[in-house]
């Protein structure tokens, strides 16, 4: 499950860049200022997770097999693709009630970091 994390993690940090590139570069000049920082809210919040992933990847690495840090890492996929996916759609689109979906990524966010502090507590490192 390590390397699972840790390949995820590194898939969406590419896909990160390349969705901050994207939004930069080829939606500067489409989408009016409001809509460009809501694109790069989900950019920078994707970033972290992804980094977020690649740490949880290690931790499994190195201190075994946790169901927290398992959970800890499905919550902070789950929560890219609420979160920062919710955000990319709204500000692509403009369909105002995807960001009704957007708290339910920020909810996993939280809980998933919750969850690897607990994990962390109870380690015997």
């Amino acid at each position: 499950m390590a390397k699972f994390f840790i390949s995820t993690g590194a898939s969406f940090a590419a896909l990160g860049i390349l969705l901050g590139a994207f939004g930069a570069h080829g939606l500067k000049n489409r989408l009016e200022t409001r809509m460009l920082e809501i694109w790069h809210t989900g950019v920078n919040y994707h970033m972290y997770h992804a980094l977020g992933l690649i740490f949880i990847g290690i931790l499994l690495h190195q201190l075994g097999d946790s169901s927290f840090i398992k959970w800890s890492g499905r919550l902070m996929i789950t929560g890219i693709i609420l979160f920062s996916g919710s955000l990319y759609l709204l500000a692509f689109t403009g369909i105002r009630w995807l960001g009704a979906i957007t708290p339910l990524g920020g909810i996993s966010f939280i809980i998933a970091w919750l969850l690897l502090s607990f994990a962390l507590l109870r380690a015997n490192y």
